[in-house]
């Protein structure tokens, strides 16, 4: 267990205090000098925050979130033993698991100084400061949910005590889960009626301080956990979808996004390995890129180049060649395939969480499971999901492309079909291609190297460092979860993956 950096989130940041501070200015307290500076500027401190925690959602490093391999978006050449699921060997739970509490942490000392500057100041300030207690707030629970989505129960309640409490309890997933999505509500309301009151500025890496951005992402990210809970509670998945439409999700062209400068070591975190780094670990799967050539995927090349497999000298056969997920070390060469495409190896490349593609298969989704989605029929909005994809790359779609046999719409294939596509779109982006995998359990993957498709794992295992540093919790956790195995399903995961999924919900 790592230095967990806080108390609940519900103690100490009560969201009334923060609809408090959009109603009224508070008196300078005697005790508090308006001009004396503080040791660290907030703005500093959520920049860095911001900036960690997206960076750390879409890092590549084997060390730390190997997510692109889970859902099989890379293959390793050499040492493979991450794609094989050792996880062990590099203590990869330890590394995720430490960098999200650390930036909660910093994410949470935020909050402690906004709420110290909401003394100094007018009513204006206040509805300001407000505004940004709230978006730094949708940065915590973008964090936690990626964290439930790898692990399950985590510590929540008790969590980022410090030295005050260094063997926190886990929460109950699910728990967790519906007051994520409560808190997202309040700051959907919080954001509606302080949009026109100003929040962060240039220190707002992704939006510049756009309220209404903002908004909108935290209205696409309770659509995202809205559709986690269909499975298990269709009447709760049925209320969040609808609050989330009604919030207003990102719509076409919008994204959210973490640019990057593109000088080291504020760089993508692909130019970040293989430039900076100096590392050819990673080539393009053949699982996605076999299955997007037998679509005839106009998308291709936006996310791969071509590798010249010719043996006759006098003639090239440039072909785009994924390699076979998980064979043992050793193997191959990284100059025998597909690379990553030329602009995904530019240093400013940003790293993307979400964008309207997403919303528009999550409502595919919704639709096709029988929820209402306030207008638009499952077929119309995955169509709209591939075709904002195609947008999003900057890629035109094959005129015919939709009515490929292996894409055209029929409803009785609709988990298939807005699994795979879904899959595709979200390419590069390994956090959320695992979690749609899991909760669709399409596309048929592919078993490692002389393992099965049993092998598969459908979370990861808790940190190694847990059992001998908060054993207790450690071991009550792992017990109300059904075992700390790497084939536990999470509370939304109805269904064990695979290699014959139903087609139809």
């Amino acid at each position: 267990m790592f230095l967990y950096p806080g108390k609940n989130m519900k103690r100490l940041f009560p969201m009334a205090l923060v609809l408090g501070l959009l109603m009224s200015a508070c008196e300078l307290s005697d005790n508090l000098n308006p001009k004396a500076p503080i040791e660290v500027p907030v703005e500093s401190l959520f920049s860095n925050a911001l900036r960690d925690g997206l960076a750390h959602i879409d890092n590549m490093n084997q060390n730390v979130n190997i997510s692109r391999l889970l859902c099989q978006y890379n293959s390793q050449v050499q040492y493979s033993d991450p794609s094989r699921y050792h996880f062990d060997q590099r203590q990869i739970p330890d590394g995720y698991w430490n960098t999200s509490y650390l930036v909660l942490r910093d994410l949470r000392e935020v909050k402690n100084l906004l709420l110290e500057e909401s003394t100094y100041g007018l009513e204006s300030l206040n509805r300001k400061i407000a505004n940004k207690l709230t978006i730094t707030d949708i940065m915590e629970v973008l964090m936690y949910q990626n964290l439930i989505d790898y692990f399950g129960n985590v510590p929540y309640t008790d969590a980022l005590q410090g030295f005050e409490n260094k063997a926190p309890a886990y929460d109950d997933a699910r728990s967790i889960y519906n007051d994520l999505l409560d808190r997202l509500s309040v700051d959907i309301s919080i954001l509606t009626s302080g949009i026109n009151d100003g929040s962060w500025g240039s220190e707002d890496l992704v939006y510049g301080g756009d309220v209404l951005l903002w908004k909108k992402f935290a209205a696409t990210l309770k659509l995202r956990m809205g559709m986690r809970l269909v499975d298990v509670d269709a009447d709760a998945a049925q209320s969040n979808v609808s609050e989330a439409i009604a919030g207003g999700c990102l719509e076409s062209g919008n994204k959210m996004q973490l640019p990057w400068l593109g000088i080291a070591p504020h760089v993508n975190t692909i130019y970040q390995l293989y430039v900076v780094g100096n590392r050819n670990d990673f080539v393009p799967s053949a699982t996605i890129i076999d299955l997007m050539k037998s679509l005839g995927d106009a998308r291709l090349p936006a996310y791969f180049t071509k590798v010249n497999i010719s043996t006759n000298p006098d003639r090239d056969e440039w072909v785009f060649l994924g390699m076979k997920y998980g064979i043992v070390s050793g193997g191959a060469s990284y100059q025998q395939f597909s690379h990553f495409s030329d602009a995904m190896f530019a240093p400013d490349f940003p790293a993307t969480m979400t964008c309207h593609a997403e919303v528009e298969f999550l409502l595919a989704e919704a639709a096709a499971r029988g929820l209402s989605v306030a207008g638009g029929t499952a077929r119309e909005h995955y169509e709209a999901g591939i075709i904002e994809s195609h947008k999003f790359w900057g890629v035109s779609m094959d005129s015919d492309y939709l009515s490929h046999p292996g894409v055209a719409w029929d409803a009785s294939r609709a988990r298939e079909l807005i699994g795979t596509q879904k899959w595709i779109a979200l390419y590069n982006r390994g956090n959320e291609g695992y979690a749609s995998w899991r909760c669709l359990d399409w596309p048929v993957l592919t078993a490692p190297e002389d393992m099965s498709y049993e092998d598969i794992p459908m979370r990861m295992p808790y940190p190694y460092n847990e059992p001998s540093l908060n054993g207790d919790n450690y071991q009550a956790a792992a017990d109300a979860i059904g075992g700390d195995s790497v084939r536990t399903l999470l509370f939304w995961d109805a269904m064990i993956s695979t290699e014959n999924p139903p087609a139809a919900f």
